[in-house]
């Protein structure tokens, strides 16, 4: 199992459900989600890499650094042609819960998801608190968890090893320093919510579309754990799969070269106004934002057909694909204290680290994934939930 496998149903039956027998999956789009599975991670992996300032990106970000091809490029990957990867990774998702809508009782698929979702999230949370405690007991290091501020307290209290028994609680629980966590958490949500989700997008498409696409518009978070993102990508692809679109097939209306050209104009334009205003005005950022998630998804989804039959092919790429959780997991915050260390040990070489550091990274979760599936595939198994044995 990958990521986008973490999925679960209900039997809850609805007027779509003719349209939903099971079947097996498409063998290319099989191999297409696979193939996003991994190159979504090395996304993610660069886009926490990012390391001009201000550090944490936003819709609005701008850029405090004089403006060179390093920083654009940086600006514009980081912040502009990689923001569709959680989306896409929502959608598919989605798509997959739908897919394996096989009247399996909700009761027990929600079981399952404890051991591949919640033991995770617990599991790497603790380990990712218990790493930087470790870090701390260090002058060195230590200066790098406090130059990395991944505190959720501010930099009064920059430090693990300083927190009170119920900070750690709250970070252990719900605020975890490996922070891309709170994806596996969003799903759970998802995954319980199921059901009802289901039956939203069955009844009331319209209705639910847009209310959710609002709130992914306006960036608006209902809890941590529950977004606007969540709401409409992961229900996007559980309506594509009800309704049995062909999504290897793009839509008339959407002509894959002419969406690149206005996609790739969006991405010049936000850039530009990241280094041309000391305060980017948020609105139109906000909207040149949104339409790259939006454009990025078909785009890339569609228009990368060849480039993932040629990459699928090759074994070394489908052996990797198969440890893109373990690339999930542990790159925060490694990526984070690395790029501390990479800066003060080459100071200035600031796209040279963003470039190699993330595959640095994920070279090292593989191997690390691969020589403990090997050793001690228990721990692995419990590490990942399975994931990959």
């Amino acid at each position: 199992m990958h990521l986008v496998d973490m999925q679960v149903v209900a039997d809850l039956p609805t007027p779509a459900d003719e349209a939903v027998k099971p079947k097996r999956l498409d063998a290319f789009l099989s191999q297409k989600l696979r193939f996003w599975s991994l190159v979504a991670m090395l996304m993610l992996v660069y886009v926490h890499a990012y390391n001009l300032h201000p550090r944490y990106l936003h819709a609005a970000s701008a850029v405090e650094e004089p403006l060179t091809i390093g920083s654009y490029l940086q600006y514009f990957l980081a912040n502009g042609l990689f923001r569709f990867r959680i989306p896409i990774l929502f959608a598919i998702s989605g798509y997959l819960f739908a897919f394996h809508d096989s009247g399996t009782p909700h009761k027990v698929r929600v079981q399952r998801r404890v051991r591949t979702l919640l033991m995770p999230y617990l599991i790497w949370s603790f380990i990712g608190l218990a790493g930087t405690w470790a870090m701390e007991q260090f002058p060195a290091t230590r200066q790098l968890v406090q130059a990395a501020a991944l505190s959720s307290f501010g930099p009064e209290n920059p430090f693990v090893s300083g927190y009170t028994p119920g900070q750690l609680l709250l970070r252990w629980l719900l605020v975890p320093v490996p922070f891309q966590l709170w994806f596996l958490m969003s799903l759970l949500v998802y995954n319980l919510a199921y059901p009802w989700l289901r039956t939203a997008v069955d009844r009331a498409p319209a209705v639910y579309f847009v209310v959710a696409g609002l709130l992914w518009l306006l960036g608006i978070d209902i809890q941590p754990f529950i977004g606007g993102t969540g709401l409409l990508f992961f229900a996007l692809g559980v309506w594509l799969r009800r309704r049995d679109i062909d999504v290897l097939r793009p839509p008339r209306w959407f002509p894959v070269v002419p969406m690149a050209v206005l996609w790739l104009v969006v991405l010049l334009v936000k850039s530009y106004l990241a280094f041309h205003f000391q305060s980017p005005p948020f609105l139109p950022m906000l909207l040149l934002h949104k339409a790259a998630e939006a454009l990025g998804i078909g785009v890339m989804w569609f228009g990368s057909d060849a480039v993932v039959r040629v990459a699928m092919s090759q074994r070394w790429f489908a052996l990797v694909a198969g440890f893109s959780f373990m690339i999930y997991v542990l790159h925060v915050p490694l990526v984070n204290y690395a790029t501390e260390w990479a800066l003060r040990t080459w100071p200035g070489q600031n796209l040279l680290v963003f470039l190699l550091l993330p595959l640095l990274i994920a070279g090292l979760a593989v191997l690390l994934g691969a020589v403990m599936r090997k050793l001690v595939p228990g721990v692995y198994g419990l590490l990942t939930g399975g994931r990959g044995m």
